[in-house]
């Protein structure tokens, strides 16, 4: 699923596709949120995104994502 995360002061957002389910990364974003912990989570390739909690601007969480066609790496 695609995960989006605002992040104060940044310009950019954090984008990430992750295998979690959406009620996992919902529990660790309001987590995160209400004890001022960092937000980590692991993407569909095994990379660690951590954003300190007390940053975070909004979360967008999508749908569970399909499999993929094409050449996407």
């Amino acid at each position: 699923m695609e995960i989006k995360i605002g992040v104060q002061e940044t310009a950019r957002e954090v984008q990430l596709d992750s295998d979690q389910s959406s009620e996992a990364v919902v529990a660790a974003v309001e987590k995160a949120l209400t004890d001022g912990s960092n937000l980590t989570l692991v993407d569909d390739r095994g990379r660690t995104v951590i954003v300190p909690g007390a940053k975070i601007a909004y979360v967008e969480v999508g749908a569970p994502s399909k499999g993929r066609v094409g050449f996407g790496g």
